[in-house]
């Protein structure tokens, strides 16, 4: 069977235009949507093939992005129905929507805008939509847009460059995704960081009240955040804890914006037991 590093990047036919994906393992789907500048590429392996054990994993590239084609859009619902047009596209009425980031945003939107399609949500370093209150590191944004990332830099950005331990999984998890990164193809250009930092006044504004939404959302989601994720801070998520019924939240310790890539098997032993008790 295929597994993340050797399954073929397909294409599905949406609006005209190509959108990458890729598919592995069997069971309940569950659909990720990706971080900033990140690609089909830019999992890591591990995480995906792990989580295939139990349920078939499907990843794609934005319009824009990646191998896919299009232009990224600046309204975050739209990006968020690019999750049901794969879905569509597969013939899948019902599925698991997990988001990384960028893409953890992405993943909540498409819970609130279709909630008869999600099962669950797996929302991984990101923040809850709505006002927040600790805003991005400048170190992030320091490093975040270097056109090719260095093992230091991914270390800085998605790890706990103070914890050896986050350090030697920075290092494991960096040789896992360049075996099969194509750099070319992650987005490195002025215009491409405009479209995705677009979405941010919308997810703060939040017309829709999204974020009070949460006292009577019946889908069950699962966060999970690193202590010292330079991004998205964990402690956004806290004034909402006790206001979301259906909200889980796991913080891995002497962890950054990537817990899932420093302890992949945990993470996804979280997600299994998550989405069996559901």
């Amino acid at each position: 069977m295929s597994n993340a590093l050797t399954v073929e990047t397909q294409y599905a036919a949406i609006d005209n235009k190509q959108i990458a994906y890729r598919k592995i393992g069997n069971g309940t789907p569950i659909i990720l949507a990706n971080r900033f500048r990140g690609t089909l590429d830019t999992w890591d392996s591990l995480f995906l093939d792990l989580l295939a054990e139990t349920n078939t994993v499907i990843t794609f590239d934005y319009s824009g992005i990646g191998y896919s084609e299009g232009e990224l859009p600046t309204d975050v619902k739209l990006v968020g129905a690019e999750v049901t047009k794969i879905a569509d596209f597969l013939g899948i009425d019902k599925f698991i929507v997990g988001g990384w980031s960028y893409g953890g945003i992405i993943a909540q939107y498409t819970t609130f805008l279709f909630p008869e399609r999600v099962l669950s949500t797996i929302v991984i370093g990101s923040n809850p939509i709505g006002k927040t209150e600790t805003p991005l590191s400048p170190l992030f944004l320091e490093k975040a847009m270097i056109p090719n990332y260095s093992e230091d830099d991914i270390t800085t950005l998605f790890f706990e460059p103070k914890s050896e331990v986050s350090r030697i999984a920075a290092s494991a998890s960096w040789k896992r995704i360049d075996q099969r990164l194509d750099q070319s193809k992650v987005p490195s250009t002025p215009d491409l960081f405009q479209r995705y930092f677009a979405i941010s006044p919308q997810t703060q504004e939040d017309k829709e009240n999204f974020r009070t939404a949460y006292q009577t959302l019946k889908t069950p989601i699962l966060a999970i955040s690193g202590d010292n994720d330079i991004s998205f801070a964990v402690e956004n998520w806290f004034p909402l804890l006790q206001k979301a019924p259906t909200l889980q939240h796991i913080i891995f310790q002497n962890a950054g914006h990537a817990p899932h890539y420093q302890y992949p098997e945990t993470a996804t032993d979280y997600i299994k037991v998550f989405l069996k008790n559901q």
